[in-house]
């Protein structure tokens, strides 16, 4: 069973539906501060298909719980990593469904996840860093496992990129929630140039204690890695960021991708 809630900043439960597979749930009212919108499953360990707004592309999550509680970004500041009709007016329309057996199996970016959010919620692949720059929400770790992958401009969306303050030691650490099995990454760099720089070099850590180095180019493409040796990890994380040596201090990434499959599926 899935049930999908609207809550209020009280905990106040505004509408509510429950379904064995696949629940929609038809909201028709304006949004406030502190709404949440809560999942609550009968079993843990779910795959998921979740889009709780039209504007989110739909995503295929992990729930190890039985609980996911995404809050609706409804400040001014928060909504600028969004598109600007995400979760606004008075029509909406958000749907769960089990993730089918195929779509659990497949060969795919197991990294990817729209619904993701600064804060731990219950819900994987999850990202998280060291840095944000100026906590500002168009540089917050989640915005390089959104899928948006305009690269040519930074700042508000589609621009939004996970920016690091100029922090020598920045690292951003995705994690899977589960093993997963991986054998391919990709990086794409934000490349609004000459405002930018880019990094030559990045370490790649995983949750085995394993690491490969990723030698890196001027690009506004996906720049993809084959790993060495096939992993099973739970989480991998970038650091180790070799700036080049051009005048600009400001390299970014805007998404990374991590290929392979679910080991549990």
């Amino acid at each position: 069973m899935i049930t999908i809630q609207v809550i209020d900043k009280n905990n106040q439960i505004l509408k509510t539906k429950t379904a064995a597979q696949r629940v929609f749930l038809d909201y028709l009212a304006p949004y406030q501060e502190g709404d949440k919108v809560q999942i609550e499953l009968n079993q843990s360990n779910r795959y998921l298909v979740a889009q709780l707004d039209e504007a989110l592309l739909p995503s295929l999550i992990y729930v190890p719980n039985k609980t996911w509680t995404y809050s609706i970004p409804i400040d001014e500041k928060a909504r600028e990593a969004y598109s600007s009709k995400v979760f606004a007016g008075t029509r909406h329309y958000l749907t769960i469904r089990e993730a089918t057996v195929d779509e659990q199996a497949n060969y795919q970016n197991l990294a990817l996840n729209a619904h993701d959010q600064k804060q731990e919620s219950g819900a994987y692949p999850h990202a998280t860093a060291n840095v944000e720059t100026r906590n500002d929400s168009t540089f917050f770790a989640r915005n390089a496992i959104d899928g948006v992958f305009a690269n040519e401009d930074h700042g508000p969306y589609p621009y939004q990129s996970w920016g690091i303050n100029q922090q020598q030691d920045a690292k951003i650490r995705i994690d899977f929630g589960r093993l997963v099995k991986l054998n391919k990454l990709a990086l794409t760099l934000r490349a609004d140039f000459p405002h930018d720089s880019y990094w030559t070099q990045v370490t790649v850590i995983f949750s085995d204690g394993s690491q490969e180095k990723i030698s890196l180019a001027k690009s506004k493409d996906p720049q993809f890695h084959s790993i060495e040796e096939v992993k099973h990890v739970s989480w991998l994380e970038l650091q180790q960021l070799i700036k080049a040596d051009d005048p600009s201090p400001f390299p970014a990434l805007t998404q990374l991708e991590a290929y392979g499959y679910n080991l549990d599926s």
